[in-house]
């Protein structure tokens, strides 16, 4: 089983691992989307140590500009670009699923990405900025799990509608009952040992989105799913630090 958590850890973060996701068997990739959590584990751990190993001298400003910069360096702004994208295909479509899903394949962005992703950023440093002055550590392990566990339940449970590629493959291939369990397993953790108030505003955002997901565009989609992550990520700290 280690081979689908390097997989996911080579496929959401620039961690340099020797198995990619194009050397995954099809069975690895879905297996490889349980252990999306892991990966927010993780990249929480190095965030934390980020936050809480800087000089205390430093400004608070400064120290989250560093972490957010952290941030996006060690995801290589998948999940940014999939916002992006998102953000295009929903205004530029003017509801129409087809053209929104082409233009989300479009490598160029437009103003409602820059928009979108620029936003979300300055959102995200003034809530770092907050976590650090407040010393709410646990932020940074509990905002990146929640956001990837908000792609498996997505994966899980809604209509993959772009054909082919990796994103088409781990959908199909996901072992649904363990993601269902790890779930359930991950929410009851966050809210007995962090906040229960937290997984409710984090279980209703992911809720809306999907419900905006199958409405606009009939399914998800990898960059709907980014879109989704970084949401639920940002919304999960403005829940805490709120």
């Amino acid at each position: 089983m280690w081979r689908p958590l390097l997989i996911a850890l080579g496929l959401l973060t620039r961690i340099p691992i020797p198995w990619r996701g194009a050397l995954a068997t099809p069975r690895e990739l879905g297996w490889s989307v349980l252990f999306y959590p892991a990966v927010g584990v993780c990249i929480g751990a190095l965030l934390m140590a980020l936050a809480l190993g800087m000089p205390a001298g430093l400004d608070g400003g400064v120290r989250a500009a560093l972490v957010v910069i952290a941030w996006t360096w060690l995801t290589g702004g998948l999940h940014l670009e999939g916002l992006a994208d998102s953000a295009d295909g929903w205004v530029g479509g003017l509801g129409n699923a087809t053209r929104g899903l082409e233009i989300m394949r479009d490598p160029r962005s437009g103003p409602a990405a820059l928009m979108a992703v620029t936003l979300l950023l300055l959102l995200k440093w003034n809530l770092a900025r907050a976590a650090i002055e407040t010393n709410a550590t646990a932020i940074w392990l509990v905002a990146p799990t929640l956001g990837r566990l908000g792609i498996v339940l997505l994966l899980a449970t809604t209509p993959y509608v772009r054909a082919g590629g990796m994103g088409e493959t781990a959908a199909q291939e996901l072992p649904r009952g363990w993601a269902f369990a790890l779930v359930v397993g991950v929410l009851l953790g966050v809210g007995w040992f962090g906040s229960w108030w937290v997984v409710g505003v984090a279980g209703a955002v992911w809720l809306i989105l999907r419900r905006a997901w199958m409405r606009r565009f009939g399914g998800v989609t990898g960059d709907l799913a980014g879109a989704t992550c970084e949401l639920v990520e940002t919304i999960t700290m403005l829940a805490w630090i709120g």
